[in-house]
This record gives C-alpha cells, structure tokens and sequence, in this order.
C-alpha cells in the first residue's frame, strides 16, 4: 500500500502504514514551492533511517491556509496523537500563533480524550521547538510527556551534505531508542544561514569553537523534571504586544502553569531567531518571577542565543532579575534556535552536573 501526498505538481509516494507524522501546528511554510527543495532532502534522510513518513492531512496546505486554518492544525494534532501507527508526532517547524488551537483543543476535552487514550500510555514521541513551547505546555497540561529541541524544517532539512552531527546524535538516539539518555555540549557552533535558497544545497556551515555548560552561578549539581522552552513564546503568554489575545486566551485555559506545578522543576529557556533585545528579556523574566517560577525550580538552564547575540546581557539580567544567588542557572546549553541542537526530554527526571559538562535523564 502507499500514499499519495502532493506538494504543489510534485507527488511523493511514502510507504504506509506510516510510522512519524509531520504537523504544521504554526507556521504553514513546509507546503509552499520555494522550500520544497529541502523537504525532499528531509524526506530522503528520514527514508535513510528506514522511517515511515505521513504528513497530516493539512501539514502541506502553504502558509495561507495554515494560518487562517487553527481548528485543522488542531485537527491534525489530534489525528496524530489517535492514530496507533504513528510513533513519533514531528513538528514541520514553530512559527508564532499556535495559541490559536486552543479552544479546538480544550473547549471540549479533545486533547486530554486523545491524550487519554492511549498517547501517553503507549510511550508517543512529540518534538519540536520555538513556538511550539505552546504545544508542549498543553501536552503537559493533559498529562503527556514530550521531547523539546529540534524539528523537521529547521533540524533534517538541513542544507549542508548532511544534518549537523551534534544534531544528528541526538535525533539517531531519539528514532532508534525512542528516548535520551544523556546531554553534553557541542563542541562547536554555528551560525545562522544567510540564505536557503537551492544553491545552498550541500554546502556546509563553517564551524565555530564552543565552550561547554557554563555554571553562571549557585550549585553545579542539581535536578529535577525539565520544562519550559522559547522564552520569546513564554513572553507572548503575559503579553499582548504580538497579539493582544494571546494573554487572555491563555489564562481562560490555564495553559501557563501555576507556581505549583513549578515546585521541583528546573526550567529551560532559549531565546529565538527574533533575538530579544535585553529590555524584552529583562520583562520576559520578571513575568517569570511574578508568576513565582523562580521560588519553586530548583535551577535554570539557558540556551546558547543564536549567533551569540546579547549572550552577556541575558546572562546579567539572569542575574538580576533571579536575584537569588543560590539558584543554580547553567548558560550555553545547546538547545532551541542556535545550531548544533539537542534534544531535552520533558517530564522525566533530570540531573543537571555542570562540574561533569553532562545533563542525564531517567526512564521516560
């Protein structure tokens, strides 16, 4: 059996029963013409793995359809999550209104039943990053346990000869364990592409020297159950400047945890392609203490910036905002928008030693 999926005149036949679902849950890019050259190389890379690939029924719709469509991204979300053949339910890329699937998610339960279902119980891998910390936070609101730090577009597709190798450990270990055990850094880094235009087909990024975990202060050693993600989209849930809905529609269903659900967790934060300029970083994190994040985590992780821009300033307002020297915080994780990525495993238990350079992780 195979499936015929169309992406504007060119027909891609993948095998069925498909085994990764791909879903545009914000932006809708992945089905527009002028990218098609790196979602064949993806495809390709993940045919190499022996992966069965479905794209959602509406992954592919082009950038229109996608956002004036929230109630079939949220449809196609919870196809994903219901069908027992898909194993791993792959972002296509983030983007920035996926808070608008919310009432086609929660109004009516759908996303707990579908949760409940059996999801969460049969071990169902979901990864992507950015905006997609929205979709993360309403996975942990049903109860489900979820994967942050990479995505289809922007992680298989890559252009260079192949995914970037630090990257590509940890989505090999991901497809082939269905977990990760353990994180240490890169020891490069690169910088963002400038173009990604065919013409960019194979050519590699010039590699840049990292320098490993850095302890900003407080403990080295410390633990607890990751959760958290683009502080840009954590920024939007408090404040309405991108969209002023987007903090109402967020409280109505109690998307952003409550200090509670804090308590003994460490909270990973990494900033975006938009690169927030140190006065929005500064609010983003006091949003944070006010929501009493800070009193209840036992420690922070910052992701590495991309490009390496405002990496000072952020880690002094860190500082400052915190205003806590004892809370541990460890900076330059690779993780989110700045290449090399890992992947983090939300939900499971995690021990953070900063001394070792390592971020280890209990049974999913």
């Amino acid at each position: 059996m195979y499936e015929l999926i169309r992406v504007s005149e060119q027909a891609y036949y993948i095998q069925s029963p498909a085994k990764t679902g791909i879903v545009s849950l914000s932006s809708g890019i992945l089905g527009e013409e002028f990218i098609r050259h790196e979602l064949e190389t993806g495809l390709k890379r993940l045919q190499g793995y022996g992966i069965n690939v479905r794209f959602m029924p509406h992954a592919l719709k082009g950038l229109d359809y996608v956002r004036e469509h929230p109630e079939k991204r949220a449809q196609d979300l919870l196809e994903a999550l219901r069908d027992p053949e898909i194993d791993m339910i792959l972002c296509a890329i983030g983007g920035d209104d996926t808070y608008r699937l919310l009432p086609y998610l929660f109004l009516n339960g759908e996303l707990q039943a579908a949760v409940d279902a059996g999801a969460a119980a049969q071990g169902k891998i979901f990864l992507g990053f950015s905006d997609t910390t929205i979709n993360h936070f309403m996975l942990h609101k049903a109860g489900m346990k979820t994967l942050y730090g990479q995505s289809f577009l922007s992680d298989v597709c890559e252009l260079g000869p192949d995914m970037h190798p630090y990257t590509k450990q940890y989505f090999e270990e991901l497809v082939t364990t269905g977990t990760i055990r353990r994180i240490t850094p890169s020891d490069v880094w690169y910088r963002e592409r400038e173009s990604f235009g065919p013409d960019q087909a194979g050519i590699p990024l010039p590699p840049l020297p990292d320098t490993g975990f850095e302890l900003l202060q407080g403990n080295p050693f410390f633990s607890g159950k990751i959760l958290g993600g683009c502080i840009d989209t954590m920024y939007d849930m408090f404040d309405g400047e991108r969209y002023d809905d987007m903090p109402l529609m967020c409280s109505k269903y109690g998307l952003f945890p409550e200090a509670g659900d804090w308590k003994g967790r460490i909270l990973l934060l990494e900033s975006s392609e938009e690169k927030m300029p140190p006065e929005a970083y500064k609010k983003a994190l006091e949003y944070l203490k006010e929501a009493g994040v800070f009193d209840a985590v036992t420690g922070v992780l910052a992701g590495k910036p991309m490009d390496e821009v405002y990496a000072r300033e952020y880690k002094q307002l860190l500082r400052e905002v915190i205003d806590d020297p004892d809370l541990p915080v460890v900076c330059n994780i690779n993780i989110g928008h700045a290449m090399p990525r890992c992947i983090i495993p939300f939900g499971v238990e995690a021990v953070v030693d900063s001394d070792r350079q390592e971020i280890v992780f209990g049974e999913r």
